[in-house]
């Protein structure tokens, strides 16, 4: 087959396609109208973020075989409209749900120890102890939404925390064990110390954490979120820190990113993210839970094999 990258992977991704007979096209630096100009004349095309794959381009890909994304959500891939064209569309959660499963537990140990605070005052020969007094993760009830790769690898993380893990996931049953206990949103609310969330982007995930979903959990809560940036509605996470609602949150996505995920929309930041940046009871990383060296090379071996299992064995 020949097959399109518009943007950069790790080399193992194309050079085990190579190796298997396939024809690469390493052409990162193709405009948008590049590539809707070119891609009928290719069989699969692997993407990261840079370009949304609408059915516009569909339409163009009259020999697309494949769309596989080097990363593990797909809302930037129209993926009814391309299985109706008999487009098989891949991704490799199962490369990075590692990584991001250690970053939510890392972000959320930071929080609760202030280490990032106490790490900027020691470097600038202030010697705070009580003023950074922690809060111990043992003993807190953990509510997972989402149970797929990245929910059920942070919950496999939490184990030997004595925590009580409650997870809620819309689409699959029977999925609790001796540590996993599987519940409803309403358990979640009633018990719940810390929400992590570990859902895909969709018209259904869109804003879920609001203002009305805060208010249900009948404890003062932590949030984690290393999913979607539109996933929660910041707006409404500030209005609930500051009524006390919301503890405090760890956040790896902001809604304000662009579709690449490369960068923040600056046209796009409102006081609720001034908010944040200056708040304590905030820790914030560039949507990076997933970005490891270990993930960039597992990411290209989960969807080379994908590729080559779907068509070549």
């Amino acid at each position: 087959m020949k097959i399109l990258f518009i943007d950069s992977n790790h080399p193992l991704l194309h050079e085990t396609l190579i190796k298997a007979g396939n024809i690469c096209d390493l052409n990162y630096d193709w405009s948008k109208e590049e590539i809707e100009n070119n891609i009928h004349l290719y069989d699969g095309i692997v993407i990261r973020s840079k370009i949304k794959i609408t059915p516009k381009i569909i339409d163009k890909a009259t020999n697309l075989k494949f769309i596989a994304r080097a990363g593990a959500g797909m809302e930037n891939i129209d993926v009814s409209y391309a299985e109706s064209k008999g487009i098989k569309c891949l991704h490799a959660p199962e490369g990075n749900r590692d990584a991001v499963a250690e970053h939510a537990l890392g972000m959320i140990l930071s929080l609760f120890n202030n280490l990032c605070r106490a790490n900027t005052q020691v470097r600038q020969g202030k010697w705070i102890r009580e003023g950074n007094r922690g809060v111990e993760l043992m003993g807190k009830t953990i509510g997972i939404i989402g149970y797929g790769n990245m929910g059920s690898a942070f919950a496999e993380r939490l184990k030997g925390f004595g925590v009580k893990v409650l997870v809620y996931d819309k689409y699959k049953k029977n999925f609790g064990d001796d540590f996993i206990i599987e519940s409803t949103l309403d358990t979640i609310f009633e018990q719940a110390d810390l929400l992590s969330l570990h859902t895909p982007l969709t018209e259904e995930t869109h804003y879920l954490i609001n203002d009305s979903f805060l208010n249900k959990f009948k404890k003062n809560i932590y949030i984690i979120n290393t999913a979607r940036g539109k996933s929660l509605n910041t707006a409404d996470l500030v209005q609930n820190l500051k009524s006390g609602k919301v503890l405090g949150a760890c956040l790896d996505v902001l809604e304000y990113e662009m579709t690449s995920f490369e960068n923040l929309d600056i046209t796009t930041l409102p006081h609720a993210f001034q908010y944040l940046i200056q708040s304590n009871k905030i820790l914030l990383s560039s949507h990076i839970a997933g970005w490891t060296n270990e993930s960039n090379e597992k990411i290209s071996k989960v969807l080379a094999d994908k590729i080559l299992n779907s068509f070549f064995i």
